[in-house]
This record gives structure tokens, sequence and C-alpha cells, in this order.
């Protein structure tokens, strides 16, 4: 078995420091901390066979990637495109199976033990795991990992810089280990993975299991409980060499105000479910998890949440920080989406990242709605379109089971694809990925393209930075004469590509704002003029939200965006992600619109 000095003991500290916790097991070690590393930039690892162990010299800190200063390597270059680690650990044997998980790792990575390779990843914002224990020894154990970061313009980089330098709304680059990496131990018998889904129509949730192992028949037990109290449990018996079964639950409760409890963000309910694999005489496996029941929809002009009209409050969040860029503590992570909730936003638009697992789970518990985002590569390849398909299915999988998670936003403002507009070729991707998405999730909306020259898509989204109340009203009062137009005097887009046309979506305005405040220097930047003060700042918010919430046709927004990041200054938060302005005020004008009924 592993050694578990290391595991945590309580709930609080599990909640918090557990990767995946949606999907919990007891038996499981934390790998991070201290790494062995090294940079290979004659690319001479693998050929000197680095992989064997005892070939690394220097140290990093997981998971922070060598270009944070809390990796803790010292170093003035930040171009090396193949860096190393190695991390040794104890185990005594067992007859479980052992399971090395990354969380993300950017961008191509091949993994050894004790020498051994056990497998390789590609693709830098998704989780991916290897079986390791035939490669396992009794006593200690090395594991050493290499990832190649070309950061070149076909793979999905998102926010990162493919320049030598930052520039725009591009920033410091990511390479490496990037989010939580850990082991877990469990039965040769066990519960691979689960897609949980919510049938708000009927009062049910569907379960699908996939078990590994069995070569006699087993059962799939699912047990709910609802703030500690027992409301259903059902199971279903499984043939041997059967690796998928499908399970129906009612969550029905006299206590429940109309019969179910419903996730919405002013009551972000959560079932909790226990999930367990045996048979009459063995317990095989036992895993923790929770779902909500919320639906999400379109009726024509509208987006329904539950079937009630919903209006949706968002900030642009883009998951950077001072110190550890895309690498956030489950503390920090938290106490930014309380702040979301304070300054009077609903929801969030995760931007051009893949949120770590847990800042997930404190969206679906603290009541958020997230709009899950696709990373943009940045040259329109047959190896990009691969690479965005490809990654684009392993984030809807890593998503399918969190409530919060409304709509997969699939590509942004044609980065990828610039020709969109009159590229028949270009636009088929984007419907590609609208289908795939399509397939591999139908209960959730898609965004094709956001922003500008939509093909085919679930909501009208606009980007519109005019910083002029008074010309952007002008702009949105003929809904006839701007869905199939170019609104937005900033971008000067049209909003749909040649060949496609408005067919009664909601329209929401899905970026707006991003007024630059704060110490001026050089190369920073936001959009418009900038205030010279924090009421200056506030009378324009106030001002370009009161345009969008005064349009009817118009179902919701984006303000752009939660924090300083770099060289951009155009956050309600500052770089070390503190208040700039007074959240009660800002609540006064973000939420002065409601959705539903409101029951005093």
């Amino acid at each position: 078995m592993i050694d578990t000095k290391e595991l945590p003991k309580e709930k609080e500290s599990q909640c918090t420091s557990y990767p995946r916790p949606q999907f919990r097991r007891d038996t499981w070690i934390d790998l991070n901390g201290t790494w062995l590393f090294q940079f290979d930039d004659e690319d001479k690892g693998e050929q000197e066979e680095w992989f064997k162990g005892g070939c690394l010299t220097e140290e990093i800190q997981v998971p922070y990637v060598y270009q944070s200063e809390k990796s803790e390597v010292e170093e003035e270059s930040f171009h090396h495109r193949i860096v190393w680690y190695e991390k040794n650990f104890e185990w005594e044997p067992t007859d479980n199976e052992m399971y090395l998980h990354f969380e993300a790792v950017d961008y191509s990575t091949k993994v050894w033990v004790n020498g051994q390779f056990v497998g390789d990843h590609e693709g830098g914002h998704t989780p991916f795991s290897f079986q390791i224990r035939p490669s396992l020894i009794e006593g200690e154990n090395t594991i050493t990992v290499r990832i190649q970061d070309d950061n070149d313009v076909e793979q999905p980089i998102g926010k990162q810089s493919w320049k030598s330098d930052n520039f725009l709304c591009w920033y410091t680059r990511t390479t490496g280990i990037w989010q939580p990496v850990w082991l877990e131990e469990v039965s040769p018998v066990h519960l691979e993975r689960v897609r949980i889904t919510p049938k708000v129509e009927d009062s049910t949730v569907e379960i699908q299991g996939h078990i590994k192992g069995h070569h006699m028949p087993v059962q799939l037990e699912a047990e709910v409980f609802f703030n500690g109290e027992w409301i259903t449990t059902a199971g279903v018996w499984v043939k041997p060499g059967k690796r998928t079964v499908d399970l129906k639950l009612d969550v029905q409760s006299d206590k429940a105000d109309f019969r179910v409890f419903y996730w919405s963000p002013d009551t972000p309910n959560l079932y909790d479910l226990q999930f367990k694999v045996k048979d009459r005489h063995h317990l095989y496996d036992q895993v923790q998890s929770y779902f909500g029941m919320r639906s999400i929809e379109t009726k024509g002009e509208d987006i329904l949440l539950n079937r009630e009209r919903f209006y949706q409050r968002l900030i642009l969040d883009q998951g950077y920080y001072a110190g550890s860029l895309m690498t956030a503590s489950y503390e920090q992570m938290e106490q930014d989406l309380i702040k979301v909730k304070e300054m009077g936003f609903n929801g969030v638009r995760r931007h051009q990242t893949i949120a770590d697992r847990r800042y997930m789970e404190i969206c679906d518990r603290l009541g958020l709605v997230m709009w899950a985002e696709m990373p943009s590569s940045f040259l329109f390849s047959t190896t990009s379109m691969t690479r965005m398909m490809d990654e684009s299915r392993e984030m809807i999988e890593k998503h399918y089971n969190h409530p919060s998670v409304i709509i997969y936003t699939l590509m942004n403002e044609s980065w990828g694809v610039n020709e969109i507009y009159h590229q028949p070729a270009q636009q088929n991707f984007v419907n590609a990925l609208y289908y795939q998405a399509k397939s591999y999730d139908p209960t959730r909306l898609i965004v094709g393209n956001d922003g500008w020259e939509h093909t085919l898509t679930d909501i009208l989204t606009i980007h519109d930075y005019n910083s002029d109340p008074v010309s952007m009203r002008a702009n949105y009062q003929s809904k006839d004469k701007f869905v199939d137009g170019s609104p937005s005097e900033t971008s000067c887009k049209q909003n749909y590509a040649r060949g496609y046309h408005y067919n009664g979506e909601p329209v929401m305005i899905s970026e707006y704002g991003g007024i630059a405040y704060g110490k001026s220097e050089e190369g920073d930047w936001g959009y418009g003029s900038r205030p010279e003060t924090s009421e200056e700042v506030l009378q324009r918010l106030e001002e370009l939200t009161k345009v969008i919430h005064s349009t009817p046709f118009i179902q919701g927004f984006c303000y752009t965006q939660l924090t300083d990041v770099e060289q951009e200054v155009n956050g309600l938060l500052d770089h070390n992600h503190e208040y700039k302005f007074d959240p009660v005020k800002i609540k006064e004008i973000i939420a002065r619109q409601s959705s539903g009924f409101v029951f005093e």
C-alpha cells in the first residue's frame, strides 16, 4: 500500500486539497511539493536516458511552472521548450491498482516509473491518468516526467503569448505541471468513472457508470442524501465483462417545496451521492460524489434555468495570480468566487483556460453558473483542428457532472479561424466543434464562436467595448437592425459569418466594459479612455450596465473583468485580487435585474 502519512484525515482538509472533489476516495497521496527538475534545451534527455533517474540536479515546487515566482526556479530566460521532473515515493506491495493522476500539464507529456514508460498525453489543460501498478517495486519508486511545450500557434494556448514578450491581452507562458499531481490506490474491481445527468422534467437523476476489472457479477449501488437525510437507494447487477451500466434514481422528497431541491444561484442545493461496487461477499470500491438538480435550455429569446427565465450577470475570470500565473490554491479560488457573489454577479465566464476541478466545486457550492471555454489556438491547420477537437472532448468530460456549468464556449472572437467570415472550411470546423459538443453533452448550451462572426450557436453573443453609453444605447434600439449587423463600434465585426443569420436565439453581451483604472505604467492598458478617479469608473460602469439592463431583448451580460492581469488593468480586483472599488456599490449597479419570482 502507499505511505499515507500525508493523507487528509478530516472532511474539511479533504474538501480543500483533494483534487477531484466530485469523485472522492479515501486512499490517496498528494505529490505536490518539491520535485527534481531540469531544462533540456538540447533535447538530449531521452537519448541519455534521464528517465532512469538520478540525472536531474535542480528543484521546482509543483504545481507551479518554472515561469512563476512560486516555482522557486531562478531563471532569467523564460523560453525553454523541454523540461524534466522527478519525484520519489514509498510503496508497500498489495494486490490493488495504483493510478498516477495529472490534473493539467502544458503541453506534451511522457511519463516513466522506475525507468519503465507508462504513457503519454497531449493537451495543456485537461486531466489524465496512468495505471502504474505493473511498474512499481517495494520500497522507493521514482516518477520521471518529460514535458515539451513549443507554445506555437497550432497548440491550444489561450492567453499565453506566442511572441517573445507579452503583448495586448496575451500573458506569460505556462510550461509544465500547473495543476495538482497525486496518487490513488484502488481495488482491481472499481468504479472507473460516472456520468451524472439530472432529469428535472421527471425528478430523477440518471447514472452511467463504468466499472473496471470484474470477472464475476457485481452490483453498482447508488445512495442519495440531502443535508444528511437519506432520499433513496438503487442498485443494478452488472454481468462479467460488461463495463457500462445505467441507473435511474427518483429524488423526490416530501420536505422539498416542489418535491425536488433545485440547484440555482439563489438556492445552490446539492445532493450527496455515494457509490458502492460490491457483490454478496465483498465491498470492492466506494466513491463519494454529489449532484445538483437543474436544467438549462432556450425557449424563443429566453434562457431558462429550471424552466424559469434566467438573466445572467457574469464576470470574466481569466484565472491568473500574481506570483503563480494560472495556478491557485483552494483558498485563493474560494475567496475570488466569494467576492464575485458579493459584487452581485451570479456567474463567471472562465476565459481561455480550463479551471481546476476544485474551482467548479466552489461554483457548485456557492451558487455561481459557469461558462466553460476551450483555450484557443491561433492558426487554422489540420494539426490545430485535431488538437482542438481532442482537447475540447476532454474539457466536456471534465465538466459534465458539475451543475454550475451551463454553457460551453468552443471558440472566441474568431481566434484560430481568422477568415471564418468568408471561408467555408473554417465555418465547417466551428460547426464540427459545435456538433461534437452537442453529441458528447446534449444537456448544455453551446456557443460556437463567442463575440462575433457566429455560425452555429445557441446564443447570439456580442462583444462590445463601447465606452459611450449614448451611442451604445442607440446601436441596440432596433433588434431587427442589429442582430444581422455589426452593432459593436469597437470590433466592427458582423454578428454572423457570411451565409449565416439570426434565427431567434437569445441575445447576450458576453463582453463589455473593460474599464482601466489604477496607477498608469508603461505598457498597461484597458478599453476606452482611462478615468482618473474610482467614482468615474463606477459612473461609467453604471451607465453602460443600464444600457444593457434597459434593453428588453438582451438576456444578460459578462463584464470584463474580475482582476487585473499582468499588463491589463481593467479588473474590479487588483493584481493581488483585492477590491479596487466598494463591492456594495458594484452590487447596486450589477444586481438590478432579477430572474423568476422572488419570495419575500
